[in-house]
């Protein structure tokens, strides 16, 4: 009787979940336009879709969710099964371009790196290197990419996907630790639920990696403390890591001293997941506060070590981020209904916000370490989708929690998978082919084609507009990452628009970009291609008379009249190439053009 009990419960939840993905589809479809993300909002990634077109892909991806959830080899490999399905999923959006401009920042500290070395990069951080607002590993990782794998765009999209099946893993092994191996299993696969992340995954930005070392310091901390032993050093190296990823990451880790005070009731109350071995609660206790200051000490060493020779940069860049950042994050925002039901899939942020009644129903403290960085965005109110990716992994694990309810394995496997099912046509055929059309498309483009071109180096020139509040000159990085070529630019300062128009602008940055050293002479350096050869190139321009090389010409727009300097030096030249790709939707629209010799 009993069995005939559950199986009507399964036979009812495989009937409701194909029903209740396609209404959430529609609901969302026919709302779209209370979506206000301003890179992939559903007003502009839907606004020609064909709906009975979704709909038909949309229930035949049920049929893969439903034969995955029947699958033995998810209860064999399920590490092995998240971290490989999440990178190939991922891989599939690398075709997309650099969408977003601080690419240009991290791609010309990187270059600092590869083109003068790590001594270099770490004395001149701040001071040759433009810092901005920014902390320094990542683009430190993303220079030793560089130096010994060699200056291709794929390589860092290998990187950065490598760290988001990581982060996807890292999710599953603490869901097992705080809980058991079903509860971290679907909350590693939930993590492909979210749509916003695979625009995110194949960009140079810092944001993937910063959700690596956050979702891996809290796992790391929870097995010092519970262990002990080489974990403490580990934890202490993830933390600081983390540290210097990025600054918003300083306001997550609360959650470590979150994870600490609720280790330490465990020790005194009745939570018993920590392993005791027949030890007496006092020792408990004192083996968690010798692990968690020895934690805490290691990383303080390693911290102070960067602060006694940074302090100057730190103390400004924390300066400037309270005048500029912090007053900027309430005027630059997107609204949480938009995160959270439209970027996220609604039944992930519904079964989180279930899993808070199932846990206060419980008493289980443990669940404060998974739902704290969601109580710091609701508090602080942070609203920008890419400030807000960090905590996705904490907001998976919740919905994994909530579903714990549904007793039988395969309904709930079955559930999870047809969310992410769903979330992969959302986003392989609505968020990438808009992503591939995005006017950014034509740098990329513009530097294939340069490739293909019989020349080792190119001249580029950037037009000033009024018509956008983005510096064109930070689309040369972008130009550069996508192209083998070596750039020569002369970066022209005249034009700058007066600092009241810029001085709040998320874009201010780039209205301070410094022309690098590589790009105004480019003089005798080792080879940037390659594995850490040591060839000498020279000056790009070297050998050519004026007027005989490649010439490019970046403008905001299709080119109207070009001033007199630049067409003295395009009159031996022809146009070959105009790159003009238009959404129509962004005011900063990098169109290129080509010019190569007539003889």
């Amino acid at each position: 009787m009993s069995t005939d009990k559950h199986r009507g419960k399964e036979f009812y939840i495989f009937l409701l979940v194909p029903l209740s993905i396609l209404l959430i589809f529609l609901i969302q479809y026919f709302f779209r336009y209370a979506d206000d993300n301003r890179l992939t909002s559903w007003a502009w990634t839907f606004a020609d879709a064909d709906l009975i077109f979704f709909i038909a892909v949309l229930a035949t991806g049920i049929i893969p969710a439903y034969i995955l959830s029947e699958v033995p080899f998810l209860q064999v490999r399920p590490a092995l099964f998240i971290f490989l399905s999440s990178f190939i999923a991922s891989a599939s959006f690398w075709s997309i371009p650099e969408v977003i401009v601080d690419t240009s920042r991290y791609f010309t500290q990187a270059k600092h790196l590869e083109m003068y070395g790590i001594t270099y990069f770490i004395r001149e951080w701040g001071h040759g290197i433009n810092a901005w607002t920014d902390t320094p590993l990542i683009s430190f990782f993303y220079g030793l990419v560089f130096k010994f794998f060699g200056e291709s765009r794929i390589y860092i999209q290998i990187f950065t996907t490598f760290l988001f099946s990581m982060t996807c893993m890292t999710i599953f092994f603490t869901g097992k630790t705080l809980w058991d191996e079903e509860t971290g299993f679907l909350a590693g696969v939930l993590l492909l639920g979210i749509p916003y992340l695979f625009s995110q995954i194949p960009l140079m930005l810092t944001d993937v990696p910063a959700m690596f070392f956050l979702t891996f310091s809290i796992f790391a901390f929870m097995k010092a403390l519970g262990k002990g032993g080489i974990w403490i050093a580990i934890a202490s190296t993830a933390i600081f890591c983390a540290i210097l990823s990025k600054y918003s990451m300083w306001m997550m880790l609360s959650v470590l001293p979150v994870i600490f005070l609720v280790y330490l009731t465990g020790c005194r109350g009745n939570s018993l997941w920590l392993p005791r071995s027949g030890t007496e609660t006092r020792t408990c206790t004192q083996s968690l506060v010798y692990r968690g200051f020895s934690v805490a000490f290691i990383t303080v060493i390693l911290l102070a070590i960067v602060v006694w020779f940074k302090f100057g940069v730190l103390s400004e860049q924390i300066r400037f981020l309270r005048e500029y950042q912090a007053p900027g994050l309430k005027r630059w925002g997107e609204s949480f209904v938009s995160t959270f039901l439209f970027q996220i899939h609604p039944l992930i942020t519904l079964t989180a916000i279930y899993s808070v009644y199932v846990a206060i129903r419980k008493r289980d403290l443990k669940f404060i370490i998974v739902c704290w960085l969601l109580l710091l965005v609701i508090l602080f109110q942070i609203k920008r989708s890419r400030y807000v990716m960090v905590l996705f992994p904490m907001l998976t694990l919740m919905a994994s929690y909530g579903l714990q309810k549904i007793r039988t394995l395969n309904p709930k496997r079955f559930m999870v998978f047809s969310i992410v099912s769903s979330t992969l046509v959302v986003a392989l055929v609505a968020y990438l082919p808009f992503l591939q059309k995005m006017n950014m498309i034509n740098l990329k483009n513009a530097g294939e084609y340069l490739d293909s071109v019989k020349t080792e180096s190119v001249e580029v020139f950037t037009i000033p507009s009024t018509e956008t509040i983005v510096n064109l000159a930070v689309s040369v990085p972008i130009l550069d990452l996508h192209t083998k070529k070596e750039i020569l630019y002369h970066h022209n300062t005249a034009y700058s628009p007066p600092f009241e128009e810029i001085k709040e602008s998320p874009l201010r940055f780039t209205w301070e970009y410094k022309n690098p050293e590589y790009y105004s002479t480019l003089p005798l350096v080792p080879s940037r291609r390659g594995r850490g050869d040591t060839v000498v190139i020279p000056s790009p321009l070297a050998g050519e008379g004026k007027g005989e090389g490649v010439i490019v010409i970046i403008s905001n727009g299709p080119v109207k009249s070009l001033p007199d300097y630049i067409a003295e030096e395009i009159k031996d030249h022809k146009k070959t190439r105009t790159f003009d790709t238009s959404e129509g939707i962004f005011g900063f629209s990098p169109v290129v053009t080509i010019y190569l010799p007539e003889n």
